[in-house]
């Protein structure tokens, strides 16, 4: 005797709807949540657009950042440099003016004619190397008196001057890198008419009781 067959059991759980043109109809299932795949993904969209924006922001903090070391490291490599130009340049003056007394000698001798032989070359090389280094000589009979460049050991009036003027050079003098490391010092003639202007105003002040 043949046993009956057991038939399938099919467990289907969507929700039937009869349309009278279609018949039943099952409905698709749904996420729990009940949001079709357009309205997860358009979530999906509006998250990455703020992580974009967020990572936009933070590189360009991240590049300003680098451009201000940037710009303050050359800052800081500027004075470096300055303040190694200027501790170079100290050094040099400092090295120079120990020398001025040799070249005041050099120029006395050359002066009364004794800058001879082999004294005249040796002479001669010192004052191109401390030419070459960037001393400068400066003080002539005729120049203007500048207190920043002059220092004045003697006092005159003159017709030959209008101004205050450097009439002879006692000892020249020399500067280094637009600085003065010895004034020249000079015999200085001012006009004789200032003479009589100080006299005038002496004359002037009442004497006191």
């Amino acid at each position: 005797m043949t046993e009956p067959r057991e038939e399938p059991i099919i467990r289907d759980k969507r929700r039937i709807h009869f349309d009278p043109t279609k018949g039943a109809v099952p409905e698709p299932a749904t996420a729990g949540s009940g949001a079709s795949p357009t309205d997860i993904g358009g979530g999906l969209g509006d998250v990455g657009s703020v992580e974009a924006s967020q990572l936009r922001t933070e590189v360009a903090e991240r590049t300003a950042d680098l451009q201000r070391v940037q710009a303050e490291y050359a800052n800081y490599r500027k004075r470096v440099e300055r303040d190694r130009a200027s501790v170079r340049d100290f050094a040099v003056a400092e090295a120079l003016s120990a020398l001025l007394p040799v070249l005041d000698d050099i120029g006395r001798a050359r002066e009364h004619g004794e800058l001879e032989g082999g004294f005249k070359q040796v002479a001669e090389s010192l004052e191109a190397i401390v030419s070459k280094l960037g001393l400068v000589k400066f003080g002539e009979p005729g120049d203007p008196f500048d207190p920043a460049h002059h220092e004045a050991l003697m006092h005159s009036y003159s017709d030959d001057v209008s101004e205050p003027t450097a009439v002879q050079i006692l000892q020249p003098g020399y500067s280094y890198a637009g600085r003065v490391v010895r004034p020249a010092r000079v015999a200085v003639a001012e006009p004789t008419a200032q003479l009589a202007e100080s006299d005038a105003e002496s004359d002037d002040v009442a004497p006191s009781e």
